[in-house]
């Protein structure tokens, strides 16, 4: 391992403990590099998310070797529960060489500090209550050189220095901001809404979506949102209960989704407990920066990861998968880079990162952008739930399609279309 020149010097510095940044981290520091993970909270800290994870995020979790025993705290889910058009639809996760057939739940306030932790016994030098301020600029070059923070309880001024920093701070990215990166108006944004509910469907061993959201609050003809409701069960006496809603409708701007949850909650049977006795936190929201929506991904010196860079798959809401495999590809092009022996070669390695990811990913979020202006019609989704729904075999590929889960090669014919698919849209 490169030995740290100072306390404050690294050859990476990585803005952001979430599941972007530790990753992130975790694969420099494998492969030798020495990286500082700084977090602005301390651990465990809560994040408002599903808890539930595709077999796309439990194949990170295994290769970064987390332990995701029953044992250890983690419960298995076998795959999707659809409900809407009057129909309830139980599809298992698809059999694939590239992905494990089962998903995993974990609430958030301690997932997050599995892989900071992880990442530290890989040997990134982690600070906890590190608040990021705005980056080092080279005056010459524009290049950012390091971060200003402010450390500890004492909100101790101190500057990390490095010739690479990786935004990995969520949807509002100070760092990018501060770097001239802002978000782009013309990509979807989300919101999730979730609460926690002591319920006996705890156990309940599929994730399970809700396709039509309705919202019958008031006088007037009930009216189908533009989004999803969802109900995973922790495992642990409780159920994480929530909605994801899309940016692509009126509706959108004009309610207050807290209100809208506690109104779809209320409409639920009695016995499943979702009432506001058995709440046990409050509801809360966060945005879902999706299909790029900040570029370019890599800006002298500055890369995006995760939120940071609008990674959120548009099909489904899903960000942690995609977090974590673009901390992946992006260790991996900073590694390449870090053995370059020139300024000019070190350049041309980094700028492989953005045109990674939009190969990774760029034809399918595409499809995803036109599937969220789709859904974000009333119509088009009343038809979709009400005649799709009724076909097991179209809602297999759907599954596949919204969950991102195909084998690139070798795989059936669902797989060959999803794939062609994405590789003939353009790659934006």
């Amino acid at each position: 391992m490169t030995e740290p020149l100072s306390e404050h010097t690294a050859d990476v510095i990585v803005v952001g403990a979430g599941p972007a940044g530790s990753t992130t981290a975790y694969y420099l520091a494998k492969a030798g590099l020495d990286v500082l993970l700084l977090e602005k909270t301390a651990f465990p800290r809560e994040k408002v998310c599903g808890d539930g994870l595709t077999p796309r995020a439990t194949k990170q979790l295994v290769s970064m070797g987390i332990d995701i025993s029953e044992e250890a705290g983690w419960l298995r889910n076998k795959g999707l529960r659809i409900i809407g058009g009057g129909v309830r639809l139980q599809l298992d996760w698809p059999d694939l060489a590239s992905y494990p057939d089962y998903g995993l739940v974990r609430k958030r306030d301690d997932f997050d500090e599995q892989l900071a932790r992880q990442a530290q016994k890989a040997g990134a030098r982690l600070h906890e209550r590190c608040n990021v301020g705005e980056p080092v600029i080279d005056d010459r070059t524009g290049r950012v050189t390091g971060v200003h923070a402010k450390l500890g309880e004492e909100k101790t001024p101190v500057t990390f220095h490095a010739p690479l920093v990786v935004a990995a701070d969520g949807n509002s990215s100070r760092i990018s901001l501060a770097m001239g990166l802002h978000r782009r108006e013309d990509r979807p944004m989300g919101v999730a809404v979730r609460t926690y509910f002591t319920s006996p469907r705890h156990d309940d061993d599929y994730l399970e979506s809700w396709l039509e959201l309705w919202d019958r609050r008031g006088p007037g003809e009930d009216r189908l949102l533009p989004g999803y409701g969802w109900i995973f069960g922790m495992g642990d006496g409780t159920s994480n209960v929530g909605l994801g809603i899309l940016n692509s409708s009126k509706a959108f701007r004009e309610l207050d989704w807290r209100e809208v949850l506690k109104a779809w909650c209320a409409s639920m049977p009695q016995d499943w407990g979702y009432t506001p006795e058995n709440m046990t936190m409050p509801i809360r929201g966060a945005a879902l920066p999706m299909a790029f929506n900040r570029q370019p991904h890599y800006t002298k010196g500055l890369l995006l990861v995760g939120d940071a860079g609008g990674l959120v798959n548009p099909f489904n809401g899903e960000g942690i998968a995609y977090a974590m495999e673009s901390g992946q590809i992006a260790a991996d092009v900073i590694v390449q880079a870090h053995a370059r022996a020139t300024p000019a070669q070190r350049e041309l390695a980094l700028q492989n990162y953005p045109k990674t990811l939009k190969e990774t990913y760029g034809g399918y979020y595409t499809l995803g952008r036109a599937f969220v202006k789709l859904i974000g019609n009333p119509k088009v989704m009343k038809i979709a739930t009400q005649r799709g729904l009724t076909h097991p075999i179209l809602m297999k590929f759907t599954l596949k399609m919204l969950a991102n889960l195909t084998d690139p090669t070798g795989g059936d014919a669902m797989d060959r279309i999803i794939n062609g698919l994405s590789k003939v849209a353009p790659k934006a």
